[in-house]
């Protein structure tokens, strides 16, 4: 098998997954793109099998500390047992799940969500997109759905040199359907909803920040299709506006409270925008919840994106009463939970508000993080309650 000699100092000798092209010390063998290579160390000792991407800046990602091809046997393996891990969780509503989350559960780059009977697909590696047949087949004989869906269109797929694409794989066309969330719905695109069909990862987020709304004036930023609104006015908020810049999106929100039979005001408008419009006003919330879109996929446009971050927490802060609360989210690994926290508290500054920490809260159960591998914790928050002025 070919591979690579990794550096001494290279991070996969602290548990870490990843070898960067950095962390190369020799290449063997002639391995091509996509293949499965051999890692060894300095002094030629196994470190497991990897998939191999000269073109990525990750150039080799390990998914066993053994020598392992990638078969149907081997995909059928891996989904089975994370299936019986997903079967330990409780989550809400039954069937509409992550089954399979890349790294943390040893398929790099592999996402794998259920919605019922439906099967949603992304391959985000090339390894792993050059063996979709196989990775199909697994699926087929471990769930037997009705629908194998592809959601390849993210544009994580690039750095990998992959095109994006969508459509079905196996099974008839799939039915647009609704998630009963207990006490609100959301209606389930598995072909043209957010992410593979809605924002799994979010769900129980939900339930965590509509706690705190009870009898409060609430105000969801970047609502998207309407997942904290909806939650929060089922939850007994006195009042709830929805503010997203995308039109297509807020009419699913529509849809979503006509079928709780709620009352929301949604508002078609950029959130810093607004923000500051309502900044300069008498408009005040007793609950505002950010929960952006991820403003850096990449490490060298961090400092940009720290900057959006804390505009975006000052605006906030300015229009909460106190005594308020500002449930606040970030969705890229590269802000970690100390630079997200530090952002909060410059902001906290400038707008002259003692916060205290109320709550945390991270992505549902069902995506797992590894405790070697950080990046697999993508989605961090907090709530604060303003105590003070300064």
């Amino acid at each position: 098998m070919p591979g690579l000699v990794v550096n001494p100092r290279a991070r996969i000798f602290h548990g870490h997954d990843w070898v960067y092209a950095s962390e190369i010390k020799k290449t063997f063998g002639d391995p091509q793109p996509g293949a499965v290579i051999s890692l060894k160390d300095f002094r030629d000792r196994p470190l497991g099998s990897a998939i191999y991407n000269p073109k990525s800046q990750i150039v080799a990602r390990r998914f066993s500390r053994r020598r392992q091809e990638l078969d149907t046997d081997f995909f059928t393996r891996r989904i089975e047992r994370a299936l019986a891990h997903r079967r330990t969780l409780d989550l809400a509503p039954p069937g509409h799940r992550r089954l399979v989350w890349s790294e943390s559960d040893g398929l790099p780059g592999v996402i794998i969500d259920q919605y019922g009977e439906d099967i949603v697909l992304q391959t985000n590696t090339l390894a792993m997109d050059q063996r979709r047949n196989s990775i199909v087949e697994a699926i087929e004989n471990t769930l037997q759905p009705r629908t194998i869906v592809e959601r390849n269109d993210s544009a994580i797929r690039t750095p990998e040199g992959l095109e994006t694409r969508q459509g079905i794989l196996r099974g008839p066309a799939p039915e647009v359907s609704t998630a009963n969330l207990g006490g609100f719905f959301q209606i389930v695109n598995v072909l043209g909803g957010q992410k593979t069909g809605v924002y799994l990862d979010q769900w129980d987020n939900y339930h965590h920040v509509a706690a705190l709304a009870k009898d409060r004036r609430t105000l969801d930023c970047f609502t998207n299709s309407g997942g904290f609104a909806l939650a929060c006015s089922a939850a007994g908020a006195r009042e709830v506006t929805a503010i997203d810049s995308s039109e297509p999106c807020l009419e699913i929100a529509r849809q979503n409270a006509v079928l709780g039979a709620m009352e929301i005001k949604w508002i078609n408008a950029n959130v810093f925008d607004h923000l500051k419009d309502a900044a300069s006003g008498e408009t005040a919330y007793d609950l505002v919840i950010l929960d952006p879109p991820s403003f850096t996929r990449r490490k060298g446009s961090l400092k940009d994106a720290l900057r959006g971050y804390k505009e975006i927490h000052l605006r906030a802060l300015k229009i909460l009463e106190m005594g308020g609360i500002l449930a606040t989210f970030s969705c890229s690994h590269h802000v970690n939970h100390e630079t997200f926290m530090n952002v909060i508290r410059d902001a906290a500054v400038d707008a002259k508000r003692q916060l205290r920490l109320v709550a945390t809260f991270s992505q549902r159960s069902d995506h797992p993080v590894l405790a070697t591998l950080p990046e697999t914790e993508y989605l961090r928050g907090f709530a604060f309650e303003t105590i003070g002025a300064w």
